[in-house]
């Protein structure tokens, strides 16, 4: 498990991403299958580094750094359907030198769907090696 137990309690994220459930979102049972909420949760990840001013591939080709995956944990609560629209929030939890622990979100209107945590480390983009999180960029992330 990452960091303290996730409890039902007001979650304010930094940022917000919308999204629609497809045909190819979904299960034979019509449902969102459960690994693609982690598929949304990254794009949010990816728009809300965006919206701070990091695009990913941008801190590749500058900074030789891409971010990985190395830790996450999901809770499903209730399912998505077709044609839901759905809110994903992003929240830091934690940032440190070379890794940062997300707290994330899947809703329909007040409903929550799924919440989770992902830990993502900075790595050099040739070697994979832990690398620090480039200067400036922790700063404007944490708001």
């Amino acid at each position: 498990m990452i960091g303290a137990p996730m409890v039902e309690s007001p979650f304010e994220p930094s940022y917000r991403y919308g999204l629609r459930v497809y045909w190819e979102d979904t299960d034979a049972g019509g449902v969102v299958f459960y690994a693609n909420y982690l598929k949304f949760f990254e794009r949010a990840r990816t728009e809300w580094l965006r919206a701070a001013g990091f695009e990913q591939q941008a801190l590749r080709q500058t900074h030789g750094v891409i971010f990985v995956v190395t830790e996450t944990q999901v809770r499903y609560l209730r399912p998505a359907r077709l044609d839901d629209w759905l809110e994903i929030g992003v929240r830091p939890r934690e940032i440190g030198r070379a890794t940062m622990t997300l707290a994330q979100q899947a809703r329909r209107g007040v409903e929550l769907l799924a919440e989770g945590e992902i830990r993502i480390g900075c790595v050099d983009a040739a070697s994979l090696r832990p690398r620090r999180i480039p200067a400036g960029m922790v700063e404007r992330i944490r708001g």
